[in-house]
Parts: structure tokens; sequence; C-alpha cells
């Protein structure tokens, strides 16, 4: 028999102690002159900045608890007094109502078209490139020339489209003077204006898709709306959610139609919160600056909350590859 040797434990290592921080890490990685220069360049944005978007927005919410004299100048603190006179008010919900319809109307009809033409011009035929311009060519005209050219195809008399009809046999629409037609004409200028910003932006996002995918979901047998439902569609989250984002916001803020072609009317059918801002202190000699702050806060809350609900709910569905 052999004996048995006793067990030993090998000592514990030691503690290294940290290495010293050299002088040269323990100094600011910046040099004085570099930081310098980064403020330079922040400078020109931050002035733009505080001069046109956080005065303004200061000033707003500051208006909308004081009273204001004819030129837009604070007077009196009256406190909540302007929310519970707007909030009360019995037109209130009708602006709301208006206002959440003319962004359904216009910001779903976008995006679908837009994805749909950017879809259909990636097809690989001669003269695609002249079709892709033509359909981004509404981007370049603002809302006033757009404006003025639905005005023409408008009108009861002259109108192009009241001629299409005639020659159909069907009597004239008044487009922009009868209230169950009035939002539906104006939201249709605005998704014709739109169009062309969402064709280029979807068609980036076409763009950006790995041909490899595509080409081997091909090989496997998919069918073209296998590869769309399967591969286009998810890989272009991103690019749909920001159009969303943005169309939704555009839409809440849309002013140059509704002042050119309707005026708010007929009735109030087409009065949205910004066109309301605008005849609260603007239009036809009104000065009442304190409530059209009212209104500008409220459509910025009403912006946020919109935004915000939009990037809780949907965000979490967006694709990032």
């Amino acid at each position: 028999m052999t004996a048995a040797h006793p067990t030993t434990t090998a000592p514990a290592p030691a503690a290294v102690p940290p290495a010293p921080v050299p002088a040269a890490r323990r100094r600011s990685r910046y040099r004085p002159a570099e930081i310098a220069v980064a403020l330079a360049f922040l400078v020109p944005s931050t002035v733009i900045f505080v001069l046109f978007v956080f005065y303004p927005l200061l000033r707003t919410v500051w208006l909308s608890v004081h009273g204001s004299d004819i030129f837009g100048n604070a007077t009196d603190f009256v406190g909540l007094d302007r929310y519970q006179d707007f909030f009360g008010d019995p037109q209130l919900r009708k602006v709301l109502l208006v206002t959440v319809l003319f962004a359904l109307c216009t910001v779903l009809p976008t995006l679908v078209l837009g994805l749909g033409l950017a879809l259909a011009l990636q097809s690989k035929v001669r003269g695609i490139g002249f079709f892709r311009t033509l359909m981004a060519t509404p981007f370049a005209f603002s809302a006033a020339s757009a404006a003025v050219v639905f005005d023409v195809f408008y009108s009861p008399s002259i109108g192009v489209f009241n001629g299409i009809l005639s020659t159909l046999g069907v009597s004239g629409v008044e487009w922009l003077t009868d209230p169950a037609t009035a939002l539906p004409s104006l939201a249709l200028v605005s998704v014709w204006r739109d169009l062309g910003y969402a064709v280029l932006v979807f068609s980036a996002g076409l763009q950006a898709i790995p041909e490899e995918y595509l080409e081997a979901a091909r090989l496997d047998g998919a069918g073209r709306w296998r590869v769309l439902r399967g591969i286009v569609l998810p890989l272009l989250t991103p690019t749909i959610f920001f159009m969303l984002v943005v169309s939704t916001i555009g839409s809440l803020q849309t002013f140059g139609e509704i002042n050119i072609l309707t005026g708010g009317g007929p009735d109030g059918a087409t009065t949205t919160l910004v066109y309301g801002l605008y005849k609260s202190a603007f239009a036809f000699g009104a000065s009442d600056y304190g409530l059209a702050s009212v209104q500008g806060v409220v459509l910025l809350l009403l912006v946020t909350a919109i935004t915000t609900i939009q990037f809780r709910v949907l965000q979490r569905k967006v694709f990032y590859s």
C-alpha cells in the first residue's frame, strides 16, 4: 500500500495594484483650441434655434396665460382663463374632428400611393428614369402653387373635374363650397403635393434593400407577393415608420391649401387648429393673440401626443437590419 500524500492548495495570487493612469490621459482629450473651434461651429445654429424655435415657443406659452393688446404685447396675467374659454367653446369639438379627419384623409393615402408608385418604379424597363422624375415632380410645388392649380380644376364653371363629369352626363359638383366635399377636396390637393416626397423616400428605402436577399428568395421559389410580404415590407418598416411620423406632423400643420381654397369654410367644414389659430390672431383684422397662443399650445400638445403614441406602439414593430 502506498501512503496517501496530503493535498496542498496553491497560494492565492497576490492582488496586482492597478497601473497608475498616465498624466497625459488624466487630462482632457480635447485641447482648448479644439473646444473653441467646436463652439464656434455651434454658435450659428444655436442662435438660429434660440431666435426662431425656443423664443417663439416660450413667447407663445407666455401669451397664452396673459391678455394682449392689438400689437401682441402681453398685458394682464389671466392664468388659465384662456384655456377654459377655448375648451368651453362649442366649436372646439368640430375643429378637433376636422383636424383629425384631415390627417386621416391625407396621411394614409399618401403612404399607400407613395409606396405603390415606388414599387412600380423599381421595374427595370426602358425609360423608367423619366417616370421616376415625373412622379417626383409634385414635390417641387409649393402649397400656394398647388392650391392655385387645383382651384382651376375645382372651378364650378370652367373646372377640369366638372368638365369631365359633364362629358359623362353627370351634373357638376360644388367641390369647395359643399360641406360634404370640401374637406376631401382639400385632402386631395395635399396628397398630390406630398406624393412626390413619399415616392422619393420609399424609392430610396427600396434601393437600400440588398439585392442578394431578393435573389435568394426567388431561387427558393418565392413569388412576388411572398417576396413583398416576407422581405421587402419588413426591411422597409423603418422608412414606413419615418414617413408615417413626418406625414402626420405635416398634415396637422397644413395651412396654405386651406387658406387659399376654402378659408376654413364652408360653415367651418375645413377649419383645423392651424387655421383657427390664424383666424384668431390675423384674419379679418383679428388680434386675439392670447387665444391664438392657446391654440398653438394645444396644437403642440396634440402633435406631441400623437407622435409619442406612434413611437410607443409602432416602433417595436420596426425591423432594423
